[in-house]
């Protein structure tokens, strides 16, 4: 998100001084570095939290054509990018994976298919397909159907044009071009507080990690990208506008193998439906990862748990976040996902075994010696206040903005990066309403669908994912 801003800002006011102060040895080190998140091109492919069936039994595609519009922007600003020579070639941060969802037993079966007919219609899912048939199935994804038991309910969906993306080169290379730029990209430096002055502007306390060296410096807008310490730094600002939010950090683990026999039989990531009182951003799949060059591939995420907010964090940070603003919808929170709470339990008691007991649902053939266990990022989920139920447990992502637009931070979890572009370019337009008639143009010129959506036009959304697959040379 911050290289993202930082971008745009580059573009749209080169005359600006930007400072980026990163509190480790280098930036992409947490959610942001390719180990730490699955690297899906969120574009709601594959993804079914982000379209549950009603209570009713029927689909609604509105917040999953809403998250590939989003998407879509993010491969039109790569796009402008590759071609003004800021990012790399492609192929170092993006490559083609077909996205698929995989579910089995005739409840599951009877809602994809219902998913299925919904998003076929849909321009920006053009060329979905659907398949019960365990030979088509086979051939999208053979390590799916070897060995698996007859008799049994299964159906799967395929969009060919699906992405897996290594958002911690993406995130290097933009730094790397805004340093080239004059940017200056202090790291070992982490920020310790935010305080507003009298003349609007904000006093920015940091803490060299190297010397511990303090120090102060003076910016009119700040934008605060830190993961899950967000919330600590934006609570540090004072804003009023932060009172009643709080995070809840769940940490994941994925197995991992790179034996070359197994990763070859596999090209797509695979979705399928999360457990009972899983988190959603905890559904499993089993993934292509394409990092440095070499294919792998990775299933989960398992859910651990760690009171920090980041991999490097503090075992204080859960404790440190509680004010009298946030307690009582925290406590609310906490009182009724008690399924959560015993997800997390089961979770924290899985061996190994059971661990590949749960990819044999995906894989029939795995084998415990074929996969390692690794440790991915900490996710903090948003907890807010809720009017009508005290508090709620929120997925995804949410900008928390002062009331003059003069400091920001972005807290929340998926779709996170994916959707970095348009998250970022709403941004501008809430903290910057008067620049916005001199920059909308040079946006249209990074992202041409800025302002206009795609899905309704299907020659226009066609358009855009040809000149962008071409130019990131993904699949279309």
């Amino acid at each position: 998100m911050s290289a993202t801003l930082g971008t745009l800002l580059a573009e749209l006011q080169p005359d600006w001084k930007i400072l980026v102060l990163e509190r480790l040895s280098d930036v992409a080190q947490e959610s942001s570095n390719a180990w730490n998140n699955a690297g899906t091109g969120h574009a709601a492919l594959c993804e079914l939290n982000y379209m549950p069936a009603a209570a009713d039994g029927s689909v609604d595609p509105g917040k999953a054509v809403a998250i590939n519009e989003q998407f879509q922007q993010s491969r039109q600003l790569w796009t402008s990018l590759v071609e003004r020579g800021v990012l790399d070639e492609p192929s170092t941060f993006i490559n083609a994976a077909p996205h698929m969802t995989f579910v089995r037993g005739e409840g599951d079966v009877a809602y994809l298919k219902k998913r299925y007919e919904s998003l076929k219609q849909q321009p920006l899912f053009a060329g979905i397909e659907y398949s019960e048939d365990s030979r088509v199935i086979n051939q999208w994804a053979p390590l799916l159907m070897q060995k698996r038991r007859r008799g049994e309910p299964f159906a799967a969906t395929r969009v060919p044009a699906g992405t897996d993306v290594d958002f911690g080169a993406l995130t290097r290379q933009m730094f790397a071009h805004l340093e080239k730029q004059g940017v200056e990209v202090h790291t070992n430096t982490e920020v310790r507080r935010l305080r507003k002055q009298k003349d609007g502007t904000w006093n920015i306390g940091f803490r060299r990690s190297l010397g511990r060296t303090p120090g102060v410096i003076s910016s009119r807008f700040v934008f605060v990208g830190a993961g899950g310490w967000a919330i600590k730094l934006l609570q540090s600002s004072r804003i009023p506008e932060i009172s009643g939010y709080g995070v809840f950090p769940i940490g994941g683990q994925f197995l991992k193998t790179t034996n070359p026999a197994i990763v070859a039989q596999h090209k797509a990531k695979v979705y399928s439906q999360a457990s009972v009182g899983a988190p959603p951003m905890s559904v499993p799949h089993l993934d292509t990862r394409v990092v440095d060059g070499e294919a792998s591939l990775l299933f989960g995420p398992f859910a651990t748990f760690s009171p920090k907010f980041l991999k490097t964090g503090r075992i204080t940070d859960i404790v440190a976040q509680v004010r009298p603003g946030n307690i009582g919808p925290m406590l609310k929170v906490g009182a009724t996902n008690i399924d959560l709470v015993k997800y997390l339990v089961g979770e924290l008691t899985k061996t190994h075994r059971k661990k590949v007991d749960s990819l044999r649902e995906f894989m029939p053939t795995a084998k415990d010696e074929d996969w390692e266990l690794i440790q991915a990022g900490q996710r903090a989920q948003v907890m807010k206040r809720d009017p009508e139920k005290g508090g709620v447990l929120q997925f995804g992502t949410e900008v928390i903005t002062s009331a003059d637009g003069s400091l920001a931070g972005l807290l929340g979890a998926s779709p996170g990066a994916s959707t970095a572009a348009s998250i970022m370019m709403g941004l501008l337009k809430t903290c910057f309403p008067d620049r916005m008639p001199e920059w909308e143009p040079i946006l249209r010129g990074l992202v041409p669908s800025y302002g206009t959506t795609l899905n309704p036009d299907a020659a226009a959304a066609d358009a855009s994912m040809t000149r962008t697959a071409d130019a990131l040379a993904i699949t279309r």
